[in-house]
């Protein structure tokens, strides 16, 4: 059998690393240069000495992304209007075959749990994705992070108790979120105010994303009347050679738009009891490039 070599070992586990380092920092860029990072570590270390490669490379990349993420929240405080992350193409169905681990991994990088873990600290949010989106014990995480497992465990309990205070606590059935998705499309390109007011909870947010450079609300628009004349009112004037279509994105389908064949803008729907509460707008255009045709 054939010797694998350093490049061998580290694809077989960068889907994993990638894994991590997206859902710890929330852009597909920053995570492939924390992925590169690693390599560069991996391929540069003896090791002879290493026994399980997974461990250390996940423990590499964890602790790169930790320190990626405290360099990007001082930025992120000049950022121009809200964040959100940055939008991936996701089709964990054709990779993933429990159907309960599928949700646990979908969850895991939607768009409603990625911005309730900018509110964490790095360790609380490394503690949280490698627990909860990857399963792994406390144990482990305390090597990986270096610290004592108790205080890893009284990170992953409040950051646990974080998220599942500001998440949605009924997300929607698959089939009933693109059901929803395909209604609110109809209602928003045809500037149907009474459709998408039956469709928006009482309290709907929309939360829009153009790091002031493109067309996008600066501050959260809340209410369904506000959020309802807003969509009617952009829908007067799209752009020229607009296209809509649903694609799967963050563990969900959402609205794609293109103009001349290049992404303008992402909607992603947080889905309760039958109701849109929340609508995600990405336009950054820097945000974008993973949803190229």
């Amino acid at each position: 059998m054939a010797t694998r070599t350093a490049v061998d070992v580290f694809e077989e586990h960068r889907p994993l690393l990638t894994g991590v380092a997206y859902r710890m920092l929330g852009r597909a860029a920053d995570a492939e240069d924390v992925v590169q990072d690693a390599w560069l570590r991996w391929s540069g270390a003896d090791r002879a000495d290493v026994e399980t490669p997974r461990a250390y490379l996940v423990r590499i990349t964890t602790r790169l992304a930790i320190d990626r993420l405290r360099q990007l929240q001082a930025r992120r405080e000049a950022y121009v209007g809200p964040w959100l992350p940055e939008p991936v193409v996701t089709d964990l169905g054709a990779t993933v075959e429990d159907s309960s681990e599928r949700a646990v991994l979908a969850e895991s990088v939607s768009f409603a749990v990625l911005v309730v873990l900018e509110s964490l600290s790095p360790l609380e949010r490394a503690v949280f994705v490698l627990r909860e989106a990857f399963g792994y014990p406390y144990a482990e995480i305390a090597r990986i992070l270096d610290r004592g497992e108790p205080a890893v465990r009284q990170l992953g309990n409040r950051a646990r108790q974080h998220v599942a205070d500001r998440r949605p606590r009924y997300p929607a059935e698959p089939q009933l979120q693109r059901e929803l998705t395909e209604r609110f499309l109809a209602a928003a390109s045809g500037g149907d105010l009474n459709a998408l007011l039956s469709l928006l909870a009482p309290e709907v947010r929309l939360v829009g994303d153009s790091g002031g450079k493109a067309k996008a609300p600066l501050r959260v628009i809340e209410g369904a009347q506000k959020v309802a004349r807003f969509l009617a009112a952009v829908s007067q004037r799209p752009p020229t050679e607009m296209e809509t279509g649903l694609r799967e994105v963050n563990g969900a389908v959402a609205i794609v738009a293109l103009v001349a064949g290049e992404p303008d803008s992402v909607f992603s729907l947080d889905v309760e009891e039958g109701r849109i509460t929340c609508i995600y707008v990405v336009r950054n255009p820097d945000k974008l490039g993973a949803l190229r045709p």
